[in-house]
């Protein structure tokens, strides 16, 4: 049986910036960096969570993809329609503006939602759209 998730794939446009944009701007750590001639099997992940690893990964033509495949979901990572999350903090607001200090770029602030969260969207370094979420207090029936 099927027990838990232990590594999920972020497509990225250049590994470097990318591992720099997780590790410095969202405080991830680096779990795995390891290369096998030209590929580079990258993952970060988060302290709280120490069995989840995100595998940051370029889209490129060779034994996963042909050419005109990680031509599309490079297209789809220029036009935002790639992401990840959405990513649990305990203070949305506060996190949105330890972030924004650090050069993020949110496209929604931190908002209120009638489904139980309040929520910011923002972008990663590769186009990707990401939500950060707070879980509410939940009233009882």
């Amino acid at each position: 049986m099927i027990n838990r998730l232990s590594v999920t794939t972020i497509w990225v446009k250049d590994l470097n910036e990318a591992l720099r944009f997780y590790t410095e701007k969202l405080g991830f750590e680096i779990r795995a960096d390891v290369r096998n001639g030209d590929y580079r099997w990258l993952t970060v992940g988060m302290k709280t969570q120490p069995d989840l690893e995100i595998h940051l990964e370029l889209a490129k033509a060779g034994a996963r993809f042909t050419e005109e495949e990680a031509e599309q979901i490079n297209k789809l990572l220029d036009a935002g329609k790639l992401g990840g999350g959405p990513w649990k903090t305990d203070d949305c607001q506060k996190t949105y503006e330890m972030l924004v200090e650090k050069g993020v770029e949110f496209l929604q602030p931190p908002t209120d939602r009638p489904y139980g969260i309040i929520e910011s969207v923002f972008k990663d370094n590769s186009g990707n759209v990401m939500v950060l979420a707070q879980d509410k207090p939940r009233r009882q029936a």
